[in-house]
């Protein structure tokens, strides 16, 4: 998808986020994905052949946590689609637990009160320090696909992915792994006890009719 700006013509997906903060159309946008995301989920879940559980995780912008009504929204969604909030992960980049922190971990306790599951996206590529991921309800650590890339490049030596799932698991976190795209870098995962991943190797993205059937297929890999 292209989109286009009136001025500077076509827009790349990647130029189209830092556009949408400059405007500051980026938490309405923000808004109405977590919106669709929970309807999808709704539908997903009174299917009969859906398997169970099944979770939605949606990422979201770091400004998107400094409305001051966030967590009211996430309830009124949550409440308008008829979901379980445990079903419900919500992905977050390091920038925000970076970013005006009291407030921050304030938020997150909430959406932690809720069952609603918190997961650092990218994990490796920020500047945060280990002593913030002991200070945040986080559930899960997103290991960067560059990591596992290089995994691949250097067979001898895994690099960093053996650290990052060690320090997941010893907080109690779930590793997940980006970017596999191979059955190779899949079996290397699997050596290291990583405890899931995602990637072109199991789908790319797909409509909703057609995500429905490859979940009914109880694909195996």
């Amino acid at each position: 998808m292209r989109w286009q700006h009136p001025i500077r013509g076509l827009v790349s997906p990647i130029e189209f986020i830092p556009v949408a903060e400059e405007t500051g159309l980026i938490n309405v946008i923000n808004t109405w994905v977590l919106q669709s995301a929970c309807h999808q989920l709704s539908i997903w879940q009174h299917y009969p052949v859906t398997p169970e559980p099944l979770t939605m995780s949606v990422n979201l912008s770091a400004r998107l946590f400094l409305q001051p009504n966030f967590v009211e929204q996430i309830d009124q969604i949550i409440y308008e689609n008829k979901i379980n909030p445990a079903y419900l992960e919500l992905e977050i980049t390091e920038s925000v637990i970076m970013e005006n922190t009291d407030a921050i971990k304030i938020i997150l306790q909430q959406l932690k009160q809720r069952k609603i599951k918190l997961i650092m996206d990218d994990f490796g590529t920020g500047f945060s320090s280990l002593s913030y991921l002991h200070s945040f309800p986080l559930n899960a650590l997103k290991i960067d696909k560059s990591f596992v890339k290089r995994m691949q490049e250097n067979k001898e030596n895994m690099g960093l992915v053996p650290a990052m799932i060690g320090i997941a698991n010893s907080m109690g976190m779930s590793a997940i792994a980006e970017g596999v795209e191979t059955q190779e870098q899949l079996a290397q995962l699997r050596s290291l006890n990583c405890n899931f991943a995602q990637g072109y190797l199991f789908s790319k993205p797909i409509k909703q009719q057609l995500a429905l059937e490859l979940l009914t297929s109880a694909p195996q890999w």
